[in-house]
């Protein structure tokens, strides 16, 4: 698993919760940097899966 993955998967572990805490304490701030790291996330974890397809493509 490529180390992106891992950190793409805390992003959007850190996102959400930053995103819940921000909808119940009403702090529209915290709650829009949960979404930017939930998608940050989204996009390592995208760039990772990317990196593993080309290392196994190429161990083929």
């Amino acid at each position: 698993m490529d180390h992106d993955r891992i950190k793409g998967a805390a992003n959007q572990a850190k996102g959400q919760m930053k995103d819940t805490a921000g909808k119940l304490t009403g702090d529209a701030k915290l709650q829009a940097e949960g979404k930017a790291d939930k998608m940050k996330g989204k996009i390592q974890n995208a760039v990772g899966g990317a990196k593993d397809a080309i290392r196994q493509n190429k161990d083929d």
